[in-house]
C-alpha cells in the first residue's frame, strides 16, 4: 500500500508542475483517463479534492497546496533514508565474535578494535578469551566466527591463516644460569621443578612427548592455566620454571622481571594460526575482521604483541 501511495503522491506532484492531465499522460505514454483515476482514487484516500478544474487544465485547491508542501516533504525523506540504505547494504555490519589465546587478546584485539571504530564503525566486536582447545571447541560449535590459537604443525587449507611462528622458551627469574645464556637443549629440563599448563594442553602434550622420547619425564610441581600466574609464580622463586611462548613474556622481558632461553634439540615451534569455521557461511563482517588482524600482524613483523622494537 506504501509503494502504492508513494507513486500516487509522485504523479499528484507531476499533474501540479505541468498543470494538465494530459499533459503527464503524454509524458508517461499512457491515455488521459487513466491519469484522471489516478488522481480522483487519490483524492477519496486523503479525503477531499486535490485539483480544481479549470478550461486550460488543473490548479490545485486550498487542500491541494497543503498536500503537496507535506508530500514533497514526506517524498525527500524518504529519498534521504533509500540512499542511507542503500550506503548501508554497502557496509559490512553485525556482530563478529573473536576467541583468541591470552597472548593475542592485547595489544593485537585493542589495535583491531581502535581500525574498526574508524573504519568500519557498524562492525561490533565480541571477543572471548581461552586456551587452545577450547577454542577448537567454539569454532567447531560455531560459537566464534574466527580463532587466533597455537597450532603444533603448520595450519593447511583455506580455513587458516598462518599469522606467526614462535619459538618455546625455558623461562625463570632473573640472574639464574640456566636461562642466561641464548638457547637450552631440551634435556635439561630433567629433574628441573616446572610450572605446567593444565591437561589437556596441546603444549602441555607435546612437552611431555618430546620428553618421553628423550628418556625423561617433566616434573610439574605446579599446575596452572592462567599465563599471569604462571609467570608471577617463577618470578617470585628462582627454583622454578616454565615453558612459554614470546609473545606472552615480552614485556617481562624488557622490563627484567623474567629471563629466558629458547628451547634447542629439537625447537619447539608453535604457529599462530588465524581459523575460521569449517562448515557455516562466513560474514563480510568477520572477513573485514579477519584480514584486519592479518594485515595488523603483517605490519608488526609477525608479532602478536606489538610492533617489534627496533
Amino acid at each position: 500500500m506504501a509503494q502504492i501511495r508513494s507513486g500516487g503522491f509522485r504523479l499528484f506532484l507531476e499533474v501540479a508542475e505541468h498543470g494538465s492531465f494530459t499533459r503527464v499522460a503524454v509524458q508517461r505514454g499512457t491515455v488521459q483517463s487513466y491519469i484522471s483515476r489516478q488522481i480522483g482514487d487519490l483524492e477519496k484516500e486523503c479525503g477531499g479534492a486535490l485539483f480544481r478544474r479549470t478550461g486550460r487544465g488543473v490548479v490545485l485547491t486550498e487542500f491541494g497546496r497543503h498536500v503537496e508542501q507535506r508530500v514533497r516533504q514526506w517524498l525527500t525523506q524518504s529519498d534521504e533514508m533509500i540512499e542511507e540504505i542503500r550506503q548501508s547494504a554497502k557496509e559490512p555490519m553485525g556482530e563478529v565474535r573473536v576467541g583468541v589465546v591470552p597472548s593475542a587478546a592485547h595489544p593485537l584485539m585493542s589495535h583491531v578494535f581502535a581500525q574498526l571504530c574508524r573504519e568500519h564503525p557498524r562492525i561490533h566486536l565480541n571477543i572471548r578469551e581461552g586456551q587452545g582447545g577450547e577454542l577448537e571447541a567454539l569454532l567447531e560449535t560455531g560459537s566464534v566466527d574466527l580463532a587466533i590459537l597455537f597450532r603444533h604443525v603448520r595450519p593447511k587449507g583455506q580455513e587458516e591463516v598462518l599469522l606467526a611462528i614462535a619459538n618455546t622458551y625455558l623461562v625463570s627469574a632473573p640472574g639464574v644460569a640456566l636461562t642466561s645464556t641464548d638457547s637450552v637443549d631440551y634435556r635439561r629440563l630433567k629433574g628441573l621443578r616446572l610450572v605446567l599448563p593444565r591437561r589437556p594442553s596441546q603444549l602441555r602434550s607435546v612437552l611431555e612427548e618430546t620428553a618421553r622420547s628423550k628418556g625423561f619425564q617433566l616434573g610439574a610441581v605446579i599446575e596452572a592455566d592462567s599465563l599471569r600466574v604462571q609467570k608471577e609464580i617463577v618470578a617470585a622463586d628462582r627454583d622454578l620454571y616454565a615453558l612459554m611462548g614470546p609473545f606472552s613474556i615480552e614485556e617481562e622481558l624488557r622490563s627484567g622481571r623474567l629471563q629466558a632461553a629458547k628451547i634447542v634439540s629439537p625447537e619447539l615451534k608453535r604457529y599462530v594460526s588465524l581459523a575460521m569455521p569449517r562448515q557455516g557461511h562466513v560474514t563480510r563482517a568477520a572477513r573485514v575482521v579477519g584480514t584486519l588482524i592479518a594485515k595488523t600482524v603483517r605490519e608488526w613483523d609477525g608479532q602478536i604483541s606489538g610492533p617489534r622494537l627496533r
